[in-house]
């Protein structure tokens, strides 16, 4: 991924947060012939590995996990709120129009997870990790043979994190003014994920206070 060192993300601490904040993510295989991408739910476990690993799983009927039996390095892909930003915003007559935008790149191969144990732990995993967020949560309970008809019908595997990428495109290549200005607009926008782009501009501590002192807009 192109990343300019002002917007290059390498702390361990703000990837994995990014990571578990935007984990519906996508996975980039390569057959040797052609690219297949999926998009998956995603669990982020900083203790496995020197760099931590990626663990999930995809149905057994798509093709694309048998791409991870040759050892092929694989993408994923997290993405994070983005949004246009007019060169209107700016100070200066002499710019351009741009897109702003957060992403994590994660590289490694993945490993099948062959243990039925395991695979219903990763399931069991995965659901615990969203099904609180809903005002009623799922027992996760299900009938053994029902549980057993699931357990066939997936594959799990883990990516231990070989390398990985992280890219916060925020107007930081911007003076005090073109940042300020395009934080007002996107906070006032209508779009939820223009609002969500300037909450992580003012989390990043990228945003100046206004003329008049206030930190963030009224």
């Amino acid at each position: 991924m192109y990343t300019p060192a002002a917007f290059r993300v390498e702390s361990p601490e703000r990837l994995a947060d990014f990571m578990r904040s935007n984990s519906f993510a996508t996975l980039v295989s390569h057959d040797g012939a052609s690219s297949v991408a999926t998009h998956i739910p995603v669990l982020f476990d900083a203790e496995r590995g020197l760099h931590g690993a990626l663990r999930t799983h995809m149905a057994r009927a798509n093709p694309q996990w048998r791409h991870f039996v040759d050892g092929r390095e694989v993408l994923v892909i997290f993405q994070g709120p983005h949004a246009y930003i007019s060169a209107s915003l700016y100070e200066t007559d002499e710019a351009v129009s741009t897109w702003n935008y957060t992403a994590v790149h994660v590289y490694g191969v993945p490993v099948l997870i062959d243990d039925a144990d395991q695979l219903a732990g990763l399931i069991d995993d995965t659901v615990d990790a969203y099904d609180p967020t809903f005002p009623k949560p799922s027992s996760g309970y299900l009938p053994e043979k029902l549980r057993a008809g699931l357990m066939k019908a997936l594959v799990g595997f883990e990516i231990p994190i070989s390398r990985i990428e992280g890219k916060f495109k925020l107007s930081q290549n911007r003076d005090a003014r073109d940042i300020r200005n395009v934080y007002e607009a996107l906070a006032k926008s209508a779009s939820h994920g223009d609002r969500e782009l300037a909450e992580m501009m003012a989390a990043e501590g990228i945003v100046p206070p206004s003329a008049d002192g206030a930190e963030f807009p009224s």
